[in-house]
């Protein structure tokens, strides 16, 4: 079901208490691939502002998408975001790594929010107060925002990828466990931007086409 933006920025003008306090969002991309960075963004809206057709960017196509990144970087008062590597994900874990991206991606903001709305579950260090919020991107503005925001970046990260590293499938895929990347490494193995701690990858080792 599709959310409503006017919902969407309904709750966040009263979670800011009316425009009192300035409210961000923040959500990640990519954090079940099995190849290609986890991309957090945070995003500052005006309060009670969202652009119409608003929402999870997991419901939109990629044209709604494209067209909302554009309303929501011309709109919004302040946003920004960060890329954690296959390697820096390896290092540690995609808990852990995604954590890192959302922190990171909030301290570049130019505009520190009063209030920071994190989706999910689990809330980064941060220098603000910050609550998480699940399912937040189809109830806060702020997140939504921040969604369509890491999710339009990673896209275009991996579709420039799929030129480095033909075969694969990348700019179809995203990076996701399809049935056509499950193929492709069977034929052609794991590539440097695979995350070789996730299933199907672990313990394959990256192609020796790429050591």
């Amino acid at each position: 079901m599709r959310a409503d933006a006017a919902a969407l920025a309904g709750h966040d003008r009263e979670r800011s208490r009316d425009g009192r306090l300035v409210l961000g969002g923040v959500d990640e991309a990519g954090r079940g691939c099995w190849a290609g960075p986890v991309v957090a963004a945070a995003v500052v809206l005006p309060a009670g502002w969202a652009p119409d057709g608003l929402d999870d960017s997991k419901k939109l196509s990629p044209a709604r998408r494209e067209a909302l990144y554009a309303e929501i970087r011309a709109g919004a008062l302040a946003w920004a975001a960060c890329a954690v590597s296959a390697p820096e994900i390896d290092s540690s874990n995609i808990l852990r790594a995604t954590l890192r991206a959302m922190s990171r991606a909030v301290a570049r903001l130019s505009l520190t929010p009063d209030l920071l709305l994190v989706d999910g579950n689990q809330v980064p260090v941060v220098s603000m107060p910050a609550e998480s919020l699940v399912r937040g991107d189809g109830t806060s503005a702020a997140i939504a925002a921040a969604s369509i925001i890491a999710k339009v970046l990673r896209d275009r990260v991996m579709t420039v990828w799929d030129r480095h590293y033909p075969g694969y499938g990348f700019a179809a895929h995203k990076g996701y466990g399809v049935a056509a990347h499950r193929a492709a490494l069977d034929r052609l193995g794991p590539c440097p931007l695979h995350r070789l701690s996730f299933e199907p990858l672990a313990g394959r080792g990256q192609s020796s086409l790429f050591r």
